[in-house]
């Protein structure tokens, strides 16, 4: 195919994505300040009957909007007062109305959840907010049941990306059973329907004891790496600590969300319970990963893996940390001893500022510290958390070079990387940690045709273009999944075509 010197690339690969987001709930992911928010819930109000709870999608974070906060519900009040209204806001908050904190019985005496908080004023007032277990306070109407044609839709803007495979962390949906993407996978796979390759990660959400896992885990009918290299289970995730607002640390949050120095973040499930879970897990041949935000959190997983360790090795067993937002120097030589991945994605990009009033400017300038973690020899793997954070992988790559956020300027530039290696996140890294390097994320003899084609040089051109940059086509084992500006096939290459086909050497900063 004649590219005319366009330039080709491994396909990409997102190693922590739930899904391209999205959904029929109120779209928030455009808006940029506090009167467009309000407005969109206005709007779906001015529809919606009497009573009917209003929900919003959950691809959006205060940051992105100018004033840099989360609404209160007094404010959602003025434009939906006869509605409950539940703004969902990533995996791990939900911001709510007086309609809805009245529809749930939730009062200021309502006692707050172990591993969850009721987001109270200084004066003991409701603001609307529900973090973590205190979600479960609420109750939202079901989801539009998901099917096998709503998969496939997403596929199609996936691979319109770059994206050729993806591994998904526990759960096509955030908080859905795992299982019921599994088996419209499964579908799409026999089908030869799939243009995307999955790996799929199966989720714990009960940690009350051993027992109960391995009742969970029979349950599934499934074992670790089952499967082919289109679908294959891709182990267990884990997780103990919230997210922005919820990630556990060592040391108080900022004030006032430090409480008087009391508020460390959370942690969601108690050490005494995690570690015999992971234990169990390895024994019985499951690569485990976990979710960890806050470096006491952290803390809490290494000590579980090495547990694990003790028993029998990890080494070459492909084990995961997700998110670390906040990793410590002496992490590093731990992680590499059990020969850990980390699976990062670019949260700092979109919450700069919010993490920087949670934690401090000191903290979140080290937020995601990909620089540190290469330097150290870690292998780290790229994603976006999507539904979380948008899905573009360009985002991501734009601000691991550039440690630029939306909305706040740059942070911890000591923390960016080289296109090349932001790059090596996205494609031989991400493979490394699914276990298959042998076959993508990288172009050699041997491995498929999982190709990218960009318009332009990433490693060349402005590094503001890389986050604006759309592939012009997308092929999966030699077959086109995606054209858009392609010219037609013709007889021989151009040797002005440009192949970025590095080696599959992972950037490990070595």
């Amino acid at each position: 195919i004649d590219l005319q010197g366009r330039t080709v690339m491994p396909g990409l690969i997102d190693a922590h994505l739930h899904s391209a987001g999205g959904g029929p709930g109120v779209a928030l992911a455009s808006v940029r300040s506090m009167d467009e928010l309000l407005a969109a819930v206005k709007a779906r109000a001015q529809v919606a009957k009497p009573g009917e709870i209003i929900v919003s999608n959950a691809d959006w974070h205060e940051a992105q909007l100018r004033e840099k906060r989360l609404p209160h519900r007094r404010e959602l009040d003025t434009v939906a007062p006869n509605n409950p209204v539940v703004l969902v806001r990533g995996g791990h908050e939900y911001i709510v109305n007086s309609a809805a904190l009245a529809r749930w019985n939730i009062t200021r005496d309502t006692p707050t959840p172990a591993g969850g908080t009721i987001g109270r004023g200084t004066d003991g007032e409701l603001d609307g907010e529900l973090v973590d277990t205190a979600k479960r306070l609420v109750t939202l109407p079901p989801n539009e049941k998901l099917t096998a044609d709503e998969i496939e839709r997403q596929m199609k803007l996936l691979n319109a990306v770059g994206l050729t495979s993806v591994r998904v962390p526990g759960g096509f949906r955030l908080g859905e059973d795992p299982m019921i993407a599994w088996r419209f996978l499964r579908e799409l796979r026999a089908q030869e329907r799939l243009t995307v390759r999955f790996g799929y990660l199966m989720r714990l959400y009960d940690y009350s004891s051993v027992d109960k896992v391995r009742e969970t885990v029979a349950g599934w009918g499934l074992k670790d790496r089952e499967g082919d290299d289109w679908l294959r289970v891709g182990g267990v995730k884990m997780m103990v600590d919230g997210g922005f607002e919820g990630g556990h640390m060592r040391t108080p949050y900022l004030e006032p969300w430090g409480r008087g120095g009391t508020y460390k973040g959370l942690q969601i499930v108690p050490q005494a319970r995690f570690v015999p879970v992971v234990r169990e897990m390895h024994q019985q041949g499951w690569r485990v990963t976990t979710h960890a935000v806050g470096d006491a959190a952290v803390d809490q997983v290494l000590e579980a893996y090495e547990a694990a360790h003790r028993d029998a090795p990890l080494t070459g067993r492909g084990w995961a940390i997700e998110h670390v937002f906040i990793g410590r120097p002496e992490h590093w030589p731990r992680m590499k001893a059990l020969d850990l991945t980390v699976s990062a994605q670019n949260h700092l990009y979109l919450a700069a500022p919010s993490l920087k009033k949670y934690w401090g400017m000191d903290r979140a300038a080290t937020v995601t510290p990909v620089g540190s973690m290469l330097r150290a020899g870690l292998p780290v793997a790229g994603g976006t958390d999507s539904p979380v954070i948008p899905y573009s992988p360009w985002w991501a790559i734009y601000h691991f070079v550039t440690r630029d956020t939306i909305s706040d300027g740059v942070y911890g530039a000591s923390e960016a990387i080289s296109r090349e290696d932001a790059l090596r996140l996205f494609t031989i890294n991400a493979a490394r940690l699914m276990g298959d390097e042998a076959i993508k994320g990288s172009i050699e003899p041997g491995k498929y045709a999982d190709l990218v084609v960009l318009p332009s040089d990433p490693i060349t051109i402005a590094p503001k273009a890389l986050e604006a940059m759309k592939p012009v086509a997308t092929m999966i084992g030699g077959r086109f999944v995606y054209r858009d500006g392609l010219p037609d096939a013709q007889t021989g290459y151009r040797a002005a075509t440009r192949w970025r086909g590095w080696s599959s050497r992972p950037a490990t900063g070595a």
